[in-house]
């Protein structure tokens, strides 16, 4: 998937989580060889080529193209499986399959807490210690090393957090009505909810619809909220933004 993997987990038997861990390092790598666009032999690949239908793949490509197809009915067609002409569903891919190792890791006995990171969308699970909610800073993308926010899953057992914007990768994000880079005041959306695989979708559909528009549909999702950050500097909050600051 191109990007760094780190994983946090509190509690259980340590052979246990070691175990799991190396599960979750493997789905992980499993999930590359699927669905990479830069593999001429993942299944993804070959689905675009036309050499195997969804039927011929492996289970996890269905399950991916059909959480996607929600994606885009939600997003009335602002995330897409489509890039520049072609079949493309890694915009999910990473958040789910991040979420997926969470969930794995969290299901060993005595494991309190989990943070499973995938290249800065993090998925958190229980907590690192009674009375102390994991926390996750949000970089700021028009002040390197600084950040724009502090979120914190205080009172929840379940909470991710995704960004999408231009300070990593550039003009990486297309407008799916047009096939081209997608022309927004934003640098940067991040987006608060219960689940990876959603949040990672929301946060790049609404950098592609811009500032006012993409924090109009944002607030309109239930157990979502977002931080927007233009490039003139200006931050916009969805309203219940707030309590999850800490």
């Amino acid at each position: 998937m191109g990007t760094v993997f780190s994983f946090d987990v509190r509690g259980g038997e340590p052979r246990a989580v070691l175990q799991a861990l190396a599960e979750a390092v493997a789905g992980l790598h499993r999930v590359d060889a699927l669905f990479s666009t830069y593999r001429e032999d993942s299944e993804v690949s070959q689905l675009a080529r036309g050499e195997l239908t969804v039927a011929q793949c492996a289970p996890e490509v269905a399950e991916v193209l059909e959480l996607a197809a929600e994606a885009e009915r939600v997003s009335d067609g602002w995330f897409s499986t489509r890039y520049r002409g072609s079949l493309d569903p890694t915009g999910i891919v990473k958040g789910w399959s991040a979420e997926r190792a969470a969930r794995l890791l969290a299901a060993v006995d005595g494991v309190c807490g989990v943070s499973v990171n995938g290249g800065g969308d993090v998925q958190l699970l229980g907590a690192p210690e009674p009375q102390r909610p994991w926390r996750v800073g949000v970089s700021d993308p028009l002040r390197p090393g600084g950040l724009a926010a502090v979120i914190s899953a205080a009172g929840v057992d379940e909470l991710s957090v995704a960004t999408s914007g231009t300070a990593e990768r550039g003009d990486h994000i297309v407008d799916p009505r047009t096939g081209r880079s997608a022309v927004t005041d934003l640098v940067a959306v991040t987006v608060v909810g219960p689940r990876l695989t959603w949040v990672d979708c929301w946060a790049t559909a609404a950098f592609a619809m811009g500032s006012r528009a993409g924090l109009a549909w944002l607030e309109s999702l239930p157990d979502v909220e977002a931080l927007l950050i233009t490039a003139g500097d200006e931050v916009r909050c969805t309203g219940g933004l707030a309590a999850r600051l800490g």
